[in-house]
């Protein structure tokens, strides 16, 4: 973290929104731990570690918006299990409550990634978007690197509890993912003994 300075935090904060596995909750602490030490300014990790985060989201952002809703559709209905219906739902749920899920999903493991394609496809107002993001995102980055500066040494606390609170997240994942199967395999099956008859 030393010889990566808060411009290279910031770097790798752009990165972990792009490949989710590089954990912010173990960056953001160590720069703050860094620099309670008085080897990098505070204000500096802030800064480029929240406009790391603000460019990472972008790219995906724009990944969303060139992959644009006839896309999505067409990838939507080659997925087995998935309907036209689930997006549909999805894109209805996200014109009422976009504004709310940007801001408070850049706060979310995982969801903090990437909520920012659904925002490229819906083509929420880039300025709306980035205003969001770097609001939710500084939030985020604060409570982090703050929580390092503060522990000092003991900042790998943060990244036991953390991990407690991202497999939690994870499990209700995978949760839902298992109910959405099960619902759907069921489904089919009350079909076909429908079509029988």
């Amino acid at each position: 973290m030393e010889s990566l300075g808060a411009p290279g935090a910031g770097l790798a904060i752009a990165l972990e929104n792009l490949f989710p596995p590089l954990p912010s909750e173990v960056i953001l602490p160590l720069a703050g731990f860094t620099s309670s030490r008085g080897e990098m300014d505070l204000l500096a990790v802030l800064l480029f570690t929240t406009l790391g985060s603000v460019l990472g989201a972008l790219a995906l952002y724009w990944v969303g918006a060139l992959l644009g809703r006839e896309r999505t559709l067409a990838i939507a209905a080659k997925l087995p299990l998935v309907k036209i219906s689930d997006i549909e739902k999805t894109e209805a749920f996200f014109q009422r409550h976009g504004r709310k899920t940007v801001f408070f999903g850049r706060m979310i493991p995982i969801f903090r990634s990437l909520i920012s394609i659904p925002a490229g496809v819906e083509r929420m107002p880039l300025l709306v978007f980035t205003l969001l993001t770097t609001a939710g995102s500084a939030i985020w980055n604060t409570i982090f690197v703050m929580a390092g500066y503060l522990l000092g040494e003991n900042w790998h606390i943060v990244e036991t509890y953390v991990g407690i609170g991202s497999n939690v997240v994870i499990g209700l994942v995978a949760l839902a993912i298992v109910i959405f199967i099960v619902v759907r395999l069921a489904e089919r099956r009350k079909g076909r003994h429908a079509s029988r008859r």
